[in-house]
């Protein structure tokens, strides 16, 4: 019988009650966008960062991250790379070794960053073949060839086809120096990275290091970013090496992890405002409603219906209202979020996040982008009528039936 009077009462003033639904759906909407923008502009960068170029997962020699040395060394990483391909959420890996040196060609000079890489494991595991702006990619043998980065070729006016020459130390202690030919000109999206990076081939990069079957790193690319965590501790129990130190890019990419983790954070702060603003609007027009029919339950309670009666029938007229406003709010952010996650929206001018341009942005469809706004619009309506129903179950039968 409650039910069945609170859905009359709603009906029964349909202009108010569409303007109330109206506002929670809003409401509703407005969060349920926020959340799916939010999850994946950032998913966009995470991607942007581990999939295209530090990888979900990387294995080093422990203490390598804390302090690398060219020292600290992977030597059985094709063994190790055949048990990670095999564990089920990977995707790819590839080997990498680093250094340093000074880079010269014809009169200029500069020093860099030397990463040795096997190609056709960056190829499949970071797409490295798109981001060969000049050139061709390094040839699948060693062939003493290399690839600078757009920056760093600009700085040591370098071109395709001319030849680089590197000095730097090996392992042995001995002097590293060696002649290879440009064969192309790598924009990776990071301006940083490209003007420090130099890329050998792996097997060239071992016999100029006298590194022969040695890599520092390990990238592993997992097939989806949410569950490098796991693939982590799993990589871990399939190496079982207490040499090794194995980090999802929460850990070895920690300050860009905690600047995205305080980044993302901040749109609790919109949510909020989204509360408030339906909270506002439930509150007026369920207090309105109470003040204009205090004679209906000054009735009621002079017909012998308890206090608690009348309170949860504001309380159930109210979360009618919520339910329906859910549902169409539901409706509108599940198509808001489709079209935004297949089409996005361009921005006027690229952004520049940790060194890279983002020109594009696009929205993702997840459980979290509804389950939210629908607690939130459920909550705030539930709380925001207690006290107009606390109002209206305090009414005095005589007072409010002298009541014009």
């Amino acid at each position: 019988l409650l039910l069945k009077m609170a859905f009359r009462n709603v009906l029964r003033q349909k202009r108010r009650s569409v303007l109330t639904a109206l506002t929670m759906l809003g409401g509703y909407a407005l969060a349920s966008i926020s959340i799916g923008w939010a999850d994946g502009t950032y998913g966009d960068i995470i991607d942007m960062f581990t999939r295209n170029r530090l990888g979900h997962v990387q294995v080093h020699r422990k203490g390598y991250l804390d302090n690398p040395s060219l020292y600290k060394t992977i030597d059985n990483y094709r063994s190790i790379g055949k048990k990670i391909k095999a564990i089920p959420g990977v995707e790819s890996w590839a080997p990498r070794l680093f250094s340093a040196g000074l880079l010269s060609v014809g009169v200029e000079s500069s020093a860099a960053q030397i990463i040795g890489i096997a190609p056709q494991h960056e190829k499949e595991a970071v797409n490295f073949d798109k981001k060969i702006a000049e050139g061709t990619l390094l040839s699948d043998k060693p062939s003493h060839e290399t690839l600078l980065g757009r920056g760093l070729a600009r700085v040591l006016d370098a071109s395709v086809g001319e030849e680089l020459v590197i000095v730097s130390q090996a392992a042995d202690g001995s002097i590293a120096n060696d002649a290879y030919t440009i064969a192309g000109i790598v924009e990776s999206g990071d301006e940083v990275s490209d003007r420090m990076s130099c890329y050998l081939h792996l097997k060239d990069a071992q016999e100029l290091f006298v590194l022969e079957g040695e890599i520092h790193e390990i990238a592993v690319i997992a097939e989806k970013s949410g569950m490098a965590r796991k693939l982590s501790q799993k990589i871990g129990n399939s190496i079982n090496n207490a040499s090794l130190s194995i980090d999802p890019w929460q850990v070895f990419a920690r300050s860009f992890y905690v600047a995205m983790k305080a980044d993302k954070e901040g749109m609790y702060i919109f949510l909020f405002i989204i509360i408030l603003i339906v909270a506002v609007g439930v509150l007026n027009t369920v207090l309105m409603a109470v003040l204009e029919r205090r004679r209906e339950y000054g009735l009621l309670k002079a017909l012998g219906n308890k206090p608690g009666r009348i309170f949860g029938l504001i309380l159930c007229e109210v979360n009618i209202l919520a339910a329906m406003s859910i549902a169409g709010g539901f409706i509108a952010g599940i198509c808001a979020n489709y079209i935004l996650s297949i089409y996005g929206f361009s921005l006027p001018e690229p952004i520049s996040y940790g060194g890279m341009q983002f020109s594009e942005m696009h929205a993702e469809i997840n459980a979290r982008s509804y389950y939210i706004p629908m607690i939130t619009v459920f909550i705030t309506a539930s709380l925001v009528s207690i006290f107009p129903a606390l109002k209206a179950a305090k009414t005095d039968p005589a007072v409010s039936m002298r009541m014009h």
